[in-house]
């Protein structure tokens, strides 16, 4: 059990750490908004989150 849980733990941090890196500070706020929507049921947070980041990825194409 504690395999995987570092195996989750280091795939979040991967996963926050390349967002960070290819769209910046924004794209951590809306992964972080994103998470924490899911996490407290909120859909109104997450919708955000993934508003903010579908802005990021399509921004060079608008």
């Amino acid at each position: 059990m504690p395999a995987i849980a570092l195996l989750a733990a280091v795939f979040v941090v991967g996963v926050e750490q390349t967002v960070q890196w290819k769209y910046g500070a924004v794209g951590t706020v809306g992964l972080l908004l994103l998470t924490i929507g899911i996490k407290a049921k909120n859909p109104t947070v997450s919708s955000l989150g993934a508003v903010v980041l579908a802005l990021l990825v399509a921004g060079p194409a608008l």
